[in-house]
């Protein structure tokens, strides 16, 4: 008989929109459910149920957001068929440090399974990933570790206080017990840490397996006591891995590494899936859907502009790309720090909406101000014209977000962390411009002048004082340029 899926009633519970879902055979199924929609903190959930009953093996990327490979392999899995088996995928379980590439906002989410009672959004987020852990066979932690682990010392990149290239366990065997049969995990690893080494041709770049030990008295890892892992392996009892390719590794390297090791376990545990292709195709926004004042909305293509009055109410509803996960936007100098997307925002001055997939920037639309002004009804203007406007700068100050406008001076103390994060401009796309701090450089092996995106500590000695207007080290300034020519700077002066 044909499986039929039956979707009962929506309840909202808390912060928390479930699905309650009723069916004659779930088998061959898909499942999304959305946990607080509408937060900046929505998780998003995939069940792949096999069309033969079987193992369930729960994903989890982006748990800490500046894991780039974690959440992009996950992504492969949410859309899967499966002949035999269960997955549960949560590709990015922390997204809001995905959005600021951050590893953490308020805490360390894989430091919260674990004698943790601070409330914020990552305990409601780490409370569904429990239930989850619970729910499977085995866990799978995705991340990406500094340098490359090595069992015995043989240099400071490589040895046994690095993750890179290593999948992790809390200790190499999951007593389960009385009466039952304790786990080999590190026979598990082994055998899927064979099957990803026959897939790496540099023996380099071969993975090992890393036992943390966690619950000895002599382990170095006791951070781990408060993990996603050791909560899997001592309050569910399962299995549980984190798996870590080396940060230094192209992002195809990384994420092609997770697959090998996420379909590795898979046949380990007899799951039978339908492979995805690898395509890591660059992120291109095509239209945005936007309303002003709560009319009618119109769709805006990439690099279009929209005339509005200043004080105008705006919303973007949605924005369609060619990926469907991960997608935010951010209204500069308007909106929060997260996802500005279904926010209704006032504007005031001319500014660009800028749209993502996870960190990397997708597209943009303008919103320019009528010189005319018109009325609220008049019918909404679209446009492709490129008239120049003033250049602000959208800064990071000790993760803090600063608007600077064109020419003027910023004020910040030595030992402050300031972060260039973009131009506000109506009129070419941000990208054609290069914005340079003179007396830094970000990219050692690469110099080609543009800074921003980079972490600039003033106490760490990166800055040049012989570039400082003074030559002191105290009063820097950053220049923008269009085809070479300078159409902007701001001051950065720096106080003792």
């Amino acid at each position: 008989m044909k499986s039929i899926l039956k979707i009962g009633t929506i309840f909202f519970f808390g912060s928390f929109l479930v699905l309650l879902i009723s069916s004659v055979s779930m088998s061959g199924q898909r499942t999304h459910t959305v946990f607080f929609q509408g937060e900046h903190n929505e998780l998003n959930v995939y069940r792949i149920f096999g069309s033969k009953p079987g193992k369930t093996l729960l994903i989890v990327g982006g748990i800490q957001g500046d894991e780039a490979g974690g959440f992009l392999s996950a992504d492969f899995y949410a859309d899967f068929s499966l002949e035999k088996g269960n997955l549960i995928v949560v590709p990015r379980a922390n997204f809001p440090s995905i959005l600021k590439k951050e590893r953490q906002i308020n805490q360390d989410m894989n430091r919260k399974f674990m004698d943790d009672y601070t409330l914020n959004y990552e305990t409601k987020v780490v409370d569904v990933l429990k239930k989850l852990i619970c729910e499977s066979d085995c866990f799978l932690n995705l991340h990406e570790g500094s340098g490359f682990y090595s069992p015995t010392w043989e240099s400071p990149d490589r040895n046994s206080k690095k993750y890179g290239q290593s999948i992790i366990a809390d200790d190499s065997i999951l007593n389960m017990g009385a009466g039952r049969t304790p786990v080999d995990l590190e026979a598990m690893a082994q055998q899927v840490i064979d099957k990803i080494n026959k897939n790496i041709e540099d023996d380099v770049l071969y993975f090992h397996f890393n036992n943390h030990r966690t619950n000895h008295p002599d382990t170095s890892h006791k951070e781990q006591r408060r993990s996603a892992t050791y909560y899997a392996m001592n309050v569910c009892k399962i299995p549980a891995f984190g798996i870590e390719s080396a940060k230094v590794l192209s992002l195809e390297q990384k994420v092609r590494q997770h697959i090998y090791a996420i379909n590795g376990f898979m046949d380990l545990l007899g799951i039978v899936p339908q492979t995805p292709g690898i395509d890591l195709k660059k992120p291109q926004m095509q239209y945005m859907i936007i309303s002003v004042n709560d009319s009618i909305p119109v769709v805006i293509g990439k690099m279009q502009h929209l005339k509005i009055n200043r004080g105008d109410m705006i919303q973007v509803h949605d924005i369609v790309a060619n990926y469907e996960r991960g997608l935010s936007v951010d209204v500069l100098g308007v909106g929060n720090k997260f996802n500005d997307m279904k926010k209704k925002l006032i504007i005031n001055e001319p500014t660009r909406i800028e749209a993502k997939k996870d960190f990397y920037a997708c597209g943009s639309v303008f919103l320019d101000f009528d010189e005319k002004g018109f009325d609220k009804g008049h019918e909404l203007v679209v446009s492709e014209s490129k008239k120049a406007v003033g250049i602000r700068y959208k800064l990071k100050i000790n993760g803090n977000i600063v608007i600077a406008q064109n020419y003027s001076h910023v004020n910040i103390k030595h030992g402050d962390k300031l972060i260039i994060e973009d131009i506000i401009t109506g009129d070419i796309d941000p990208s054609e411009y290069v914005v340079n701090f003179k007396g830094f450089v970000g990219n050692n092996s690469k110099n080609t002048g543009e800074d921003r995106g980079y972490v600039i500590d003033t106490g760490a000695n990166v800055l040049i004082s012989r570039y400082s207007l003074e030559k002191k080290g105290r009063h820097y300034y950053v220049v923008t340029t269009l085809g070479g020519d300078e159409v902007g700077r701001i001051y950065i002066d720096i106080q003792s």
